[in-house]
């Protein structure tokens, strides 16, 4: 991975989700450019840059009075952010490595910043969608340099959250995927790779539970409080350390299966019935740990030893919560 002196990163698009790859990667040393496509007023362009980076200095204000870091540094990271105007736009992408697309979600809108890309930037330059809403393999038609493009979405706040769904077409060249993982864990994000299906992977599970959580207020089984703090306190701190899809591994996945039974036959709900392949799992004797295979395969692990090791580390997130009580004696 070249140091960061070496890379220049782009973000065409100044709003939220730009600032937030813009405080991200100029925090781990990297010049970023923060592009305004948008033909404006200089004075109205001087006011977007104010706000910008007044909202990416209070940003890092926050996590410097939280410890993170010492304020002393502030300065000198905003120092690598630039932004540049609809003028200048075109040279500052000339030279660019790596280019974020976060204009609003609209197909226009879209079509408009790849366009834009494709008339600036250098041929080696990879061109990264943050659309939460456009898949891949759609956006990729809008440009003509198809092979060096895919979407990177990032879960707000950008410059906090870990996670970066990078997912890329099939025509995505592959170098191009690893070289972007690579670049996204040099500044400390957790990238995962996923194909272009809608939702992608957190808002699609997301956006069920939530729903779900909205049914529940609703129908008057909880108050909103109570809801927030089951989640808070029972799926939040357990899925903090297991994942969703090792959890059903862990309790095994017959315990899902009847669970899914119940709870569509007592709702009269389909949305709760089991998934094809829990069904499959279940008829091959595929339930988890305890037969050694399961969504993962288990066969070559250290069971007790693997329980032991997330239990610890369970234990020290409740630690960190305020959670564990000393026993009465």
């Amino acid at each position: 991975m070249a140091s960061p002196g070496s890379k220049i990163i782009a973000s065409v698009g100044a709003g939220r989700m730009g600032r937030g790859i813009a405080h991200a990667f100029a925090y781990a040393g990297y010049a970023v450019r923060l592009i305004d496509i948008k033909a404006r007023p200089d004075a109205d362009f001087r006011r977007l840059e104010t706000e910008a980076l007044s909202e990416i200095g209070a940003s890092l204000s926050f996590l410097a009075e939280a410890g993170v870091f010492s304020a002393d540094a502030i300065p000198s990271i905003l120092s690598r952010i630039t932004l540049v105007n609809a003028a200048e736009a075109g040279a500052a992408l000339a030279d660019a490595h790596v280019i974020f697309e976060g204009v609003p979600e609209t197909e226009a809108a879209k079509r408009e910043a790849l366009a834009f890309i494709d008339r600036h930037a250098g041929p080696e330059a990879i061109v990264a969608s943050t659309t939460s809403t456009f898949l891949s393999t759609l956006l990729a038609g809008m440009t003509v340099r198809p092979e060096r493009f895919l979407n990177a979405h990032w879960l707000n706040p950008a410059y906090l959250v870990p996670l970066v769904e990078v997912s890329p077409h099939e025509g995505t060249d592959p170098e191009v995927t690893r070289s972007l993982v690579a670049l996204l864990e040099a500044v400390g994000k957790v990238p995962v790779v996923c194909k272009a299906s809608p939702g992608y992977i957190v808002p699609r599970i997301q956006a069920l539970a939530m729903n779900e959580a909205a049914r529940l207020v609703a129908e008057g089984v909880a108050s909103a409080e109570d809801i927030d703090k089951a989640i808070l306190y029972g799926f939040g701190v357990r899925f903090s350390v297991l994942g969703l899809v090792e959890f059903i591994d862990w309790g095994g996945g017959d315990i899902l299966y009847y669970a899914s039974r119940y709870m569509a036959s007592a709702t009269g709900e389909d949305r709760f019935k089991a998934p094809a392949a829990v069904e499959e799992n279940m008829a091959a004797g595929h339930i988890g740990m305890k037969t050694g295979k399961g969504f993962y395969d288990w066969s070559g692990t250290d069971v007790e030893a693997h329980r032991k090791r997330r239990i610890g580390e369970f234990v020290g997130l409740l630690r960190h919560l305020g959670q564990i009580k000393s026993p009465v004696l």
